[in-house]
C-alpha cells in the first residue's frame, strides 16, 4: 500500500462540492484523514476566496490511476476545461504526494510544487504529515512550514463540521 496526499480545493459552492468531492474520494479509496478547513483568498486572479483541505489515503493503485480517478471526480462535480489554474474552480483535486515516488512529467508532477509556494498548501499537509519528509528535499513538512514566509499570510482555519 501506499500512502497519497491530496489537496482539495473549491471557491464555487465551496462547501457542496468539497463534501462532495470527500463523499467520492471515500467511495473510491475508503477511509480518509482530512485536516483542517483553510480559508484562503484566490491566488493569480480576482474571484471568490478558497476553502482548501489535505487529505491522505492508502491504495495499491498506481499514480496514474488515482490521478485519472481524481480527474473523474473533479468532472462529476462541474469541472470543466475553462476551470484551470488561476480560475473559479467547482472542485480541484491535486495529488501532491504518492509515498517517496518522483515524477516531473507534465501529467504528472509530484512531489507538487505547489507544496512550497502556497501556504494554504503547506499550511494543512503540515498539520496532518508534519514529520514526514518531502522527498526531494529531505526536509520536514512542519520545517518547511515553520520556515516558510507568513508575512502576507492570507488565510484562516475555518469551522468545517464533516
Amino acid at each position: 500500500m501506499t500512502t497519497v496526499y491530496l489537496s482539495i480545493g473549491s471557491n464555487i459552492e465551496r462547501e457542496h462540492h468539497i463534501r462532495l468531492g470527500i463523499s467520492a474520494l471515500k467511495k473510491h479509496f475508503g477511509e480518509l484523514t482530512l485536516s483542517s478547513v483553510y480559508e484562503s483568498a484566490a491566488v493569480g486572479f480576482e474571484g471568490d476566496a478558497f476553502l482548501n483541505l489535505i487529505a491522505t489515503f492508502d491504495t495499491k493503485l498506481e499514480p496514474k490511476v488515482v490521478n485519472n480517478v481524481l480527474t473523474q471526480i473533479e468532472k462529476q462535480n462541474g469541472r470543466t476545461a475553462e476551470q484551470k489554474k488561476f480560475n473559479p474552480r467547482t472542485l480541484d483535486l491535486d495529488m501532491l504526494l504518492y509515498g517517496d515516488f518522483i515524477s516531473k512529467n507534465q501529467s504528472l508532477n509530484i512531489p507538487r510544487d505547489e507544496i512550497t509556494q502556497y501556504p494554504f498548501v503547506l499550511e494543512p499537509l503540515a498539520e496532518i504529515a508534519g514529520n514526514l519528509l518531502h522527498p526531494v528535499l529531505q526536509t520536514s513538512y512542519a520545517d518547511l512550514w515553520r520556515d516558510f514566509d507568513k508575512h502576507e499570510l492570507a488565510q484562516q482555519k475555518v469551522s468545517f463540521g464533516f
